[in-house]
Order: structure tokens, then C-alpha cells, then sequence
């Protein structure tokens, strides 16, 4: 669940009113023919949809690359006794081990499932839970730790330790408001904070948790509203603000964390999503601004080992105009094709288009309603 602008979050908050849809309301799933290749160790993709707030429509997506077939909404022909399905707002996912991993916001859980069969095994209550890191046997998710409201005395958030064999939370470490993206280097762990639920008076820290105590021991300020967060092989760790969508502007900063201090900041290079692939960071804007009342939306890349902006449009063919809403961005570390998801108008079926390293369109394919999160599996679907 992405927060475009604070508008965005008064919405979120009088959806979350709504009734659930009933199960019987899930669209079938659907198979479409794409095309495939050779991905080397990579089969394919999980591809995950929010849904809207209310409607209990987070849905499961898969590309297989031997087959080159993208299937919709897997997760309830494999889990039929699931009643409830995946839940309310997918908001992250991740393959670690043998389980993947997801997210579902507004339910208060994290859906565990096998990843080679898609099959459910276990849910853990996780209150406003929002993103995801992994490390050292463990998984560590990030919580609102109270409910989905406006509020500028709202609590604090935490960060949940779950062990990955017995799967039951180890342990939780208080950081800043409204929590988001993680980030793991060496034995430290970087949460970026957002206060978005405490609006204007935003966060605009980075905690800094020292993971063999599980504790906070620092806070880097860096700018309001901080959302998305990368590290790269240089020790760098790369975070996004998504300012107060009026006098201050979204941008990109580099933190350093032999020195846990900012380095660098790039100017005028608004980030709504960002994704690392060996050097380069691919970044895309979608970065909503009050006065103007418009979007301003860039495909960028970033080497990450310079600071240099390589491109303001890494789409070469002119495809960026058929995309609406730019809502997600991968890249496949074998292949280096580029997938971008496009929410279109976040009520009906969304769109996930790949890409050629060089910028063009191979293929698109129509996803559940607002596709977000996409993750590599180097293990087949049974």
C-alpha cells in the first residue's frame, strides 16, 4: 500500500470501513500465453497485487519462463480451503528458503507459503505490517503497530523477528513512526520511517538496529516521509523521501554505513519505487505534488557506483505513454529484462509490461487489481 500522497491515506482510511468482498467474488484464475526464453537459474515470478483497501483482494500472480505462461490469482485453486483467500491490501513479498513470503497489510498478517508448490503453510498476526528483510535464519517485518488512521500522536512502530523454522516471532524492537523499507548490511539493520499517519509532522529518520542485540542504536535524519531503501556492494545504502508532496520534494539519498551519515543526495531525481540490479539502480517517479495538482513521472537509471544518473527513460520505444500509473519495477539479475507494473485507474485489472535491457516492449499482460511487488524464483512451480 502506497501512500502517493497524504490524500491517499484519508481514502485508505474510509475504505478500511467497507465490508470485505465475499470469496466468491474472486476472478478465476487466468492463463495467457507471453512468451518465454531461458532465464538461466531464474523460472520464473511471483507477482503480488494489493487490491483495494476493503475489498479483500490481494491476489497471487506467476510468470513461468520455461512455459511462458502468466497465470493469474494462483493462490486459491492450490489453497481452496483458504476461505478468506490471500486477505485485505497485499503490501510486500519475498522468497527466503523454501517459503515465500507475503505481506497483507490491512489483515494484520503474513502469509507464508511453499514456494514450490503454492501451497499455504501457516500465517503470522502482525499488526499494519508492512515490509519485508531477511538474514541470519530470520525474517524481520516492519508495523504501523496500530490500526490504519490518521493521527498525530499515533505510536511509535516495531520491528518483528521471526524465526524462519519455527516460524513465531522471537522478538520486536521499537523504531520510529510508521515504519517501511529495510535494508540488512553486514550486522546492522536500517528501517526507514515515514510518520505518514502523523501528517505534516512526518518522521524523517533512519533507525539503526544492531542485530545482535535486536535493539535500536541509532537514528540517521535524513528527510520527511522516507519510503524505499536499497543497499548496494559498496556499503552504500540508497533511500528514498517522499518529501510533504508540497514545498518539499521526493528525492533520493545515499547513506554511507561505515559512518551511518548522508553522502550524497540527488537532486531533482524523485523516487517512487527503486530496484538494485548489480550497479545500476532502476528508478521510477510517479511523485504527486499538491500545487501543481500533477504527477511527474521518470524511468531512470542510477550507477549506483558513481552517483551518475545514466538515463531519465530507460523505456526506449515510446511505451511509457500506454502506462497510466507506474506502480512496481523489477529487473532479472540473469537477463536484465525490466518489468514495470501499471495500477492504471487502482479499481480494475492492472497491467505488468517486460522489457529488453535496451528499453523494448516484449511482451505485457493484464495482473489482479493494482500489481505491486514482483520476486525471482529460482525454484520451478510444481
Amino acid at each position: 500500500m502506497k501512500f502517493t500522497h497524504c490524500f491517499l491515506a484519508v481514502l485508505l482510511l474510509a475504505a478500511s470501513l467497507t465490508a470485505c468482498r465475499e470469496p466468491e467474488d474472486t476472478d478465476p484464475s487466468v492463463k495467457t500465453e507471453v512468451g518465454g526464453g531461458n532465464a538461466g537459474d531464474i523460472y520464473g515470478f511471483f507477482l503480488l497485487n494489493e487490491g483495494n483497501m476493503g475489498s479483500n483482494k490481494c491476489t497471487l500472480d506467476f510468470y513461468d519462463y520455461l512455459s511462458g505462461i502468466y497465470s493469474k490469482n494462483i493462490f486459491p485453486e492450490r489453497n481452496p480451503e483458504i476461505v478468506q483467500e490471500l486477505g485485505d491490501v497485499g503490501n510486500d513479498i519475498g522468497i527466503y528458503g523454501t517459503k515465500l513470503w507475503v505481506v497483507v497489510n490491512c489483515s494484520n498478517l503474513v502469509e507464508v507459503i511453499d514456494v514450490r508448490t503454492g501451497w499455504h503453510v501457516d500465517q503470522i498476526s502482525i499488526p499494519n505490517c508492512r515490509s519485508l528483510a531477511f538474514g541470519n535464519g530470520c525474517v524481520y517485518v516492519s508495523s504501523y503497530a496500530g490500526p490504519v488512521e490518521l493521527d498525530p500522536n499515533y505510536r511509535l512502530g516495531y520491528v518483528a523477528q521471526i524465526d524462519t523454522s519455527s516460524l513465531e516471532i522471537r522478538d520486536t524492537c521499537t523504531v520510529g513512526y510508521q515504519p517501511e523499507e529495510m535494508a540488512i548490511v553486514g550486522d546492522k539493520l536500517y528501517v526507514a520511517n515515514s510518520g505518514g499517519y502523523r501528517v505534516p509532522d512526518y518522521d524523517n529518520t533512519i533507525s539503526v538496529i544492531d542485530l545482535h542485540i535486536f535493539r535500536e542504536t541509532q537514528k540517521i535524519e535524513v528527510a520527511p516521509n522516507l519510503h524505499r531503501m536499497e543497499a548496494d556492494n559498496y556499503g552504500n545504502i540508497w533511500v528514498s523521501s517522499r518529501g510533504d508532496y508540497y514545498d518539499i520534494p521526493s528525492m533520493t539519498y545515499v547513506i554511507d554505513s561505515k559512518t551511518n551519515s548522508v553522502v550524497d543526495v540527488l537532486d531533482l531525481l524523485a523516487c517512487t519505487d527503486m530496484t538494485l540490479c548489480g550497479d545500476s539502480l532502476y528508478v521510477y517517479s510517479n511523485a504527486w505534488n499538491y500545487f501543481t495538482q500533477t504527477s511527474d513521472i521518470n524511468y531512470a537509471i542510477v550507477d549506483v557506483k558513481t552517483h551518475e544518473v545514466l538515463t531519465r527513460n530507460f523505456i526506449t520505444d515510446g511505451t511509457e505513454q500506454q502506462i497510466k500509473n507506474p506502480y512496481g519495477i523489477a529487473v532479472n539479475p540473469n537477463t536484465h529484462e525490466i518489468f514495470v507494473t501499471d495500477a492504471r485507474d487502482y479499481v480494475t485489472p492492472g497491467k505488468v509490461y517486460c522489457f529488453s535491457p535496451e528499453g523494448q516492449l516484449k511482451w505485457s499482460a493484464n495482473t489482479g487489481d493494482i500489481p505491486s511487488r514482483i520476486v525471482f524464483t529460482h525454484t520451478p512451480l510444481l
